[in-house]
């Protein structure tokens, strides 16, 4: 089975694209090669679409080179995770290396090129990408899991490859092995290659790939996640710009508004005049005290944590590392974290007296059950799959579970169990990779990989991310039904249609959404409340009005723009 971070190092011999062949005469100039094992590389298959790159490529045009292939699909935080030790061993070896990512789609939403092409966007990556929709390469290379890393040496042959996320330095070691020895024989070719990124036809947008949003209604504030301008955007409910806090630049640094720094920050989680923000890829709990203008880091190291923290483990929540935090929520003096990165939920308490696991086993599943067991990976217990929204009615969580496609209920009494809302809980098998867009009764229906949840009055709605929808959810009865979206992407207001929206609030009557790969905050007004038909087939639901959210005056950062300007 295909898994999202499964940890293994694969044998070469075993990797079926690869056919056995000879040690080239230039190989043979030495008997002390740093890998006598190599294995072939067929060319790739003609007919795949490329991504950062004019045209594609063959291994041929690269001899030379070391060329690391990457597979990867765009929802697995696992790929997520190895993607800046990827940038930072792209940065060390310029003129040595070519990293190519073999984009190997999971969800059905994922084998679109534009939507590989938004992610390579959203994430930053600047090598060429190939669009592998059909797993072509991923079967010839015999390959079983997302991330799964493979080197390819200057003469064509594979040399190494490991699954499971790869930190800089396993690779650095693996690069400063194998460099000495083809630089030795005249066989590394470290002439520059430029390829052509596609952030260099991007345009600018006053939010960019905006990941969360959070409605105050007292206040008449909403709070914007900018995710890829690093920064939060505050408004009015009619989108009146108030401030933004954060100079846009990539950073972790603590301060006022204007030079405080984040990376990629999603949910946010408001305590009176504090706001938290769930800072994902700088793997920390920031605070900002929105009357006194400041920034500050009151949870985590600022290095990712590589495994799973043990059950019943509490630590100062500056003394313990974290793993991509994706979304916030407060109940009572407690912040509740979505831990994507560990497939499990976290509490902290405000007064920073402690933080730990509040529920989930570590192992990736969709399973229902206690809360917490005695020990990591132990079975008849509650497992989450890169759990990415959260919301409360003050007696559950409400969890955006993504990589399962599911809804599931979290009681703040931990004497209770975990439950699943919509999904695949019930499942036998195949849990993490049953999904769809089916509406109805509980049981039958299919999400797909959503990220975003939103209690209000009563009903849930639901960020369907993959598939471009709004749904809400009856909690009496679990039936769902579409509230807006045709299922394709799209950005108009009449009909509503969305591009992987990842956020969704709610407010005076009103959702909010972060429709993420169009840059924009769509609002959605329900004319009518929504009820429980008390029927068991579906919520009675008015047709809803979606308009997109004006935010005047609301430019790029000042970093932003830099960058545009001078594009890698």
């Amino acid at each position: 089975m295909w898994r999202c971070g499964q940890w293994v190092t694969l044998g070469l011999a075993v990797l079926g694209m690869m056919t056995m062949g000879t040690c080239s005469t230039e190989a043979q100039k030495t008997s002390q090669p740093p890998f006598p094992q190599r294995v072939k590389v067929q060319p790739f298959p003609e007919g795949l679409r490329w991504i950062n790159t004019a045209q594609p490529l063959q291994l041929s045009d690269l001899r030379g080179k070391f060329v690391l292939l990457d597979f990867w699909t765009y929802c697995c935080i696992n790929c997520m995770h190895v993607l800046p030790e990827l940038k930072k061993l792209e940065k060390a070896y310029p003129n040595e290396l070519v990293v190519i990512g073999i984009h190997s789609a999971k969800f059905a939403g994922e084998k679109d090129t534009q939507n590989i092409t938004e992610a390579v966007l959203r994430y930053q990556i600047e090598h060429p990408v190939i669009n592998d929709p059909e797993l072509v390469i991923w079967n010839r290379f015999g390959i079983q899991a997302w991330p799964t890393l493979l080197l390819v040496d200057p003469q064509g042959y594979a040399i190494w490859a490991k699954s499971g996320e790869s930190t800089f330095e396993d690779l650095d070691a693996v690069m400063k092995k194998a460099v000495p020895f083809y630089r030795e024989q005249g066989l590394l070719d470290q002439r520059p290659r430029n390829f052509q990124s596609a952030a260099e036809k991007a345009e600018p947008t006053p939010l960019r790939f905006p990941g969360k949003v959070l409605a105050d209604e007292a206040g008449d504030r909403l709070f914007i996640a900018d995710s890829n301008h690093n920064r939060i955007v505050v408004t009015r409910l009619d989108g009146s710009l108030l401030e933004s806090i954060g100079s846009g630049s990539i950073g972790r640094a603590d301060g006022d508004y204007a030079t405080a720094q984040f990376q990629q920050p999603q949910g946010m989680a408001l305590d009176g005049t504090a706001l938290y923000v769930a800072d994902t890829e700088n793997h920390l709990i920031r605070k900002v005290d929105l009357a006194g203008k400041q920034v500050t880091t009151v949870a985590g190291l600022g290095g990712q944590a590589r495994q799973p923290t043990l059950p019943g483990q509490s630590a100062r929540p500056l003394r313990i590392s974290l793993s991509s935090p994706w979304d916030l929520c407060i109940h009572d003096r407690d912040l509740y974290i979505a831990m994507a990165g560990l497939h499990q939920i976290w509490k902290m308490r405000l007064d920073g007296s402690g933080i730990g696991v509040y529920a989930g086993n570590g192992q990736e599943d969709i399973v229902d059950g206690p809360l917490l067991p005695k020990q990591l990976f132990q079975l008849g217990y509650s497992s989450f799959a890169q759990p990415s929204g959260l919301s409360s009615d003050g007696r559950r969580l409400y969890v955006a579970d993504s990589e399962g496609s599911s809804i599931r209920a979290v009681p703040l009494d931990p004497r209770q169990k975990v439950t699943t809302v919509v999904g695949t809980s019930d499942l036998p098998s195949a849990r993490l990779f049953t999904f769809g867009d089916v509406d109805g009764p509980g049981r039958q229906v299919r999400l797909q990989h959503p990220l975003g949840v939103v209690y209000y009055e009563g009903l849930l709605y639901v960020a369907d991310t993959y598939n471009n929808k709004i749904k809400v959810i009856d909690l009496g009865d679990g039936t769902t039904r579409t509230l807006a979206g045709s299922g394709q992407p799209g950005r108009t207001d009449d009909p509503p249609t969305f591009d992987e929206p990842a956020g969704i609030t709610a407010a005076a009557g009103r959702l909010f959404v972060a429709d993420t790969n169009n840059h924009l905050i769509r609002v959605i007004e329900l004319r009518a409340p929504l009820r429980r038909s008390g029927t068991g087939v579906s919520p009675v639901v008015a047709a809803p009005q979606v308009s997109t959210l004006s935010i005047r005056g609301l430019k790029p950062p000042e970093a932003a723009q830099a960058a545009v300007a001078s594009p890698p």
